[in-house]
């Protein structure tokens, strides 16, 4: 297990590329940590209950951290508290990848664990997915265009994903796009990425997250998954 990864290694993440620390898949599997529940207070994770990560905020991600194959205990504390709010075991593999955010409003919080494909995109290409985390939100459609495209006539990449939905990759040609997320059925822009330039060989994931209800505004975080 790797030491202890303070709040120095974490990047705040408002649409940043992050991925401080990370390294290439090897052998052991890898386990990434996201705070994407909107009110909820600065929190610590534990593996096997040794203390990893400490004081991550709201819209921090961690690195990937090398773990041991098998199951493995990830709970999710209030910062500097035995008080834990997710108590999950998960079975890792050797040669993977797992993301595992921390997602809903505090009173309802739960894991979101998605499994990552880290395997490069063809020649030319960059892999994009896209992860509804934004307990503010209803269904939704998910448009990626270029930046300046209209949605007046556009049809959406996915169409009304529920929170906890998360996307497939996308296969497509490096470039400059732009991820824009509405209420299922309209037209109505709630979520802007504004543009973001990739390059040939990026994997990135791109998480919806917010709520208004609790006085965080919609948004949305990208993960440098390689």
């Amino acid at each position: 297990m790797r030491p202890l990864v303070t709040i120095a290694c974490l990047s705040t993440l408002a649409l940043a590329l992050v991925g401080c620390g990370s390294s290439s898949s090897g052998t052991s599997p890898r386990l990434r940590v996201v705070h994407a529940s909107p009110n909820a207070p600065q929190v610590d994770v534990l593996i096997d209950d040794v203390r990893e990560l400490s004081s991550v905020p709201y819209k921090a991600s961690s690195p990937y951290l090398g773990v041991f194959a098998g199951t493995r205990n990830v709970k999710v504390n209030a910062a500097g508290t035995s008080t834990t709010v997710i108590n999950a075991n998960l079975t890792l593999l050797n040669n993977t990848d797992t993301t595992v955010l921390a997602t809903g409003r505090l009173a309802s919080i739960e894991p979101l664990v998605l499994t990552d494909n880290n395997t490069p995109p063809t020649a030319g290409n960059i892999k994009l997915r896209l992860v509804h985390s934004a307990p503010g939100a209803g269904n939704v459609d998910i448009y990626v265009t270029a930046p300046t495209a209209s949605l007046a006539s556009a049809t959406p990449n996915f169409s009304n994903v529920p929170f906890k939905g998360a996307s497939s990759y996308l296969n497509v040609p490096a470039g400059t796009y732009r991820v824009r997320i509405t209420p299922a059925g309209t037209k109505t822009v709630a979520i802007d990425s504004g543009s973001v330039t990739l390059t040939a060989g990026q994997i990135r994931t791109a998480v919806a997250v917010g709520d208004p209800g609790v006085g965080q505004d919609l948004g949305a975080i990208i993960l440098a998954d390689n």
